[in-house]
């Protein structure tokens, strides 16, 4: 028996209520495979959080959270907090802390879903985005200077190491070796940030050399986020830096039918410490509460999860499930053309992992 601990945090917004599908997930998958079992410890961390204690987790957070196996994360944000907050002291310190410096999300366009792209089809989407995670654009590091008066100025410097490059690089890299293409596009903008973007492309450039075998390309990220339109079918693992991944992943997601279905790993490969698994979609406080956002982005990421812990034939049976319930058409959420609740999403999820695992041996 294979026992994994699991910290959730159900967050903000539609948080709680995708994280309640999602562990139906995880309870059926205990149900289905006999040999494993799910233990969760519960976080309260949140915008309400803040307001009452004045920040987003405790001091000693991430050591509540070192000894799990893995984390479920929700949503954060809400208007009530400004979302600098929010995300400063809640899922950056986590990703960070925890190394977790590989950003997984994976761009395909589900069975059962037309993309909006109209002369793209299932085979022409499906390739995988590793964003770095850790530094980059969002590195803590600037300031203001001669604030409040009209000499005032604002500082974000984009920080990119070598160990940072070059770890990242091989990942992607490995990932590219699993994947038929073999083929890793990298995205810069060296042409115009010139000091940050030539390191990196230097980087790429020598680490590249000890993989021969894998096609390297390098594109800047205004024509790379145009090839995601018009020639996606030519991408299949595309490495950017932390905030160029974070744009091209909605990008992603727009062009495979909407955050609703894009899912997404924050990875320590190393596993030294919890990896976490989220929706991309945050908390969306405009439908929070109502019983209608899309649960499928945030059960997609439990098969991201099952792949981490190594229990692939598990995350291959919640997207086919996932994709099976879309391809028959008949409980679809408002976000996919349909009327359906969340609960009644998960549900039928569900009820296709039971009725496959019957002739699939799980």
């Amino acid at each position: 028996m294979r026992h994994y601990s699991i910290a959730v945090i159900p967050g903000d917004g539609i948080g709680p209520e995708v994280i309640n599908e999602s562990l139906k997930v995880l309870k059926t998958l205990e149900e289905l495979h006999g040999g494993i079992r799910f233990s969760y410890e519960y976080f309260d961390w949140n915008c309400q959080y803040y307001l009452q204690n004045g920040r987003m987790m405790p001091k000693d957070g991430l050591e509540q959270l070192k000894n799990h196996d893995v984390i479920l994360f929700g949503a954060v944000g809400d208007p009530s907090v400004p979302d600098h907050i929010s995300v400063w002291e809640l899922i950056l310190p986590i990703r960070k802390g925890f190394q977790q410096y590989v950003n997984l999300r994976p761009i395909r366009l589900l069975r059962g879903i037309d993309s909006p792209l109209r002369y793209k089809d299932h085979d022409d989407l499906d390739f995988i985005v590793v964003r770095e995670n850790t530094e980059g654009e969002y590195s803590d590091m600037g300031g203001r200077l001669h604030a409040g008066t009209p000499f005032e100025m604002a500082i974000q410097n984009n920080v990119i190491t070598r160990q940072g490059s070059e770890r990242i690089l091989q990942y992607a890299y490995s990932l590219a070796e699993r994947r038929k293409k073999k083929h890793l596009t990298v995205a810069t903008k060296s042409n115009a940030i010139n000091h940050t973007m030539t390191f990196w492309d230097e980087v790429v450039n020598e680490v590249r050399k000890d993989y021969p075998h894998i096609q390297t390309q390098l594109y800047h990220i205004d024509a790379l986020a145009a090839y995601f339109v018009m020639k996606p079918e030519s991408l299949d693992v595309v490495l950017g830096s932390n905030l160029f991944g974070d744009i091209l992943t909605d990008l992603g997601a727009a062009i495979v039918g909407g955050l609703g279905l894009a899912p997404s790993g924050n990875i320590n490969p190393e596993k030294q410490f919890p990896s976490m698994f989220e929706a991309i979609h945050g908390s969306a406080p405009d439908i929070a509460g109502k019983g209608i956002a899309n649960p499928i982005a945030q059960i997609w990421s439990v098969s991201l999860m099952m792949d981490h812990l190594d229990l692939p034939e598990l995350g291959k049976l919640v997207l086919d499930s996932i994709e099976d319930v879309l391809v028959e058409g008949i409980v679809r959420t408002p976000d996919l053309g349909g009327s359906c609740t969340t609960k009644e999403m998960g549900d039928a999820i569900v009820a296709q992992m039971k009725k496959s695992a019957l002739t699939k041996n799980i």
